[in-house]
């Protein structure tokens, strides 16, 4: 086991897996020389050469409508869009393409591709370079949406998605790139299956779901908490579409009580799922309302830093919560 961050582990899951199938290719902005404006790709271009690393133009429809054409000819495209909030260009090729091309096909044609985005705040990078994603995609049938929280997830994820027969959403949050480390083997293939939620602390008093970077914070509040006597259980939901219903409802059918957290805006989030999720399962095993703790209902996360920090949820805003709702 060795101890690698976040994109590291992504880095490796795009070589093992340019390494194991000539089909499978990267593209997008800066991806080649440069190595990707967060080095995810750093190396892979001198390694694989230009005609699997490929520096596309700044045109995200153009990225991702490259990969679907490749995946219908039985390539496995690697698509990344540089930041997550340059995607929307792209959008009607994803949703009214990629995710419906098996469906009207009645599964004759398939689209195996990845289209990989850093999301998310924290860096500073104002209103165009950290916005979430993520509730977009997670209602389109069709597509699978992937957000790994640690390093060996990362890697065994974006390793099942590139292997996947249809097109996965995998959005990695870019503030936890360099932050978030953990123990990854590096003599051993790591596959994890994309649907299934992991329990990442068992607890029995309330249930915390959340996933990226708001699942590492969940980890310290929880922590903190029980050193106030609160015992937290904590759930990395991980795959967002499709949902694992089962482990959530498990989860608060245990403790009684339920907190979501994810950085993204309140009203129309992918917190509201998981609660109606709950609202319709476990209602009678509930001892309080479902609570949500996300970011604001404002355009997107400011550039200021205090501004910043007002806006993203935090471990501190997190333990707070939790002793609220231990307390109902």
């Amino acid at each position: 086991m060795t101890e690698i961050t976040l994109v590291e582990a992504i880095r490796q899951a795009m070589d093992e897996e340019l390494a194991r199938d000539e089909r499978v290719f990267i593209v997008g902005e800066d991806v080649g020389k440069r190595g990707g404006v967060f080095r995810a790709t750093v190396g892979l271009f001198e390694k694989y050469g230009e005609e699997r690393v490929i520096d596309s133009p700044l045109a995200e429809l153009s990225i991702v409508g490259v990969g679907i054409g490749a995946a219908l000819y039985g390539m496995r495209p690697i698509c990344e869009i540089q930041f997550a909030d340059f995607i929307y260009p792209a959008f009607n090729q994803i949703v009214s393409e990629a995710a419906k091309m098996c469906y009207r096909s009645n599964g004759e044609w398939t689209v195996p591709m990845v289209i990989r985005a850093p999301y998310g705040g924290g860096i500073g990078g104002g209103l165009y370079h950290s916005q979430s994603v993520e509730a977009f995609f997670a209602h389109v049938p069709g597509l699978k949406v992937v957000i790994p929280s640690n390093p060996y997830d990362a890697k065994g994820l974006l390793k099942s998605a590139v292997r996947d027969p249809n097109p996965v959403i995998f959005l990695e949050p870019k503030k936890g790139y360099r932050l978030i480390r953990g123990e990854v083997p590096q003599d051993e293939e790591i596959l994890v299956p994309i649907g299934p939620a992991r329990v990442s602390r068992q607890g029995s008093d309330l249930s915390l779901f959340a996933y990226g970077m708001m699942h590492y914070y969940a980890l310290q509040a929880a922590q903190k908490a029980a050193e106030e006597g609160i015992d937290v259980e904590v759930v990395d939901l991980r795959t967002l579409y499709p949902v694992d219903r089962e482990t959530i409802l498990t989860s608060v059918r245990k403790t009684g009580k339920a907190l979501i957290v994810h950085e993204d805006n309140l009203s129309g989030g992918y917190g509201a799922e998981v609660a109606a999720t709950i609202a319709e399962g476990a209602f009678t095993d509930l001892d309080a309302p479902v609570r949500r703790l996300c970011g604001p209902d404002v355009p997107a996360v400011p550039f200021s830093h205090p501004m910043q920090e007002w806006f993203m949820p935090n471990p501190q805003k997190i333990l707070q919560a939790i002793r609220e709702l231990a307390a109902f």
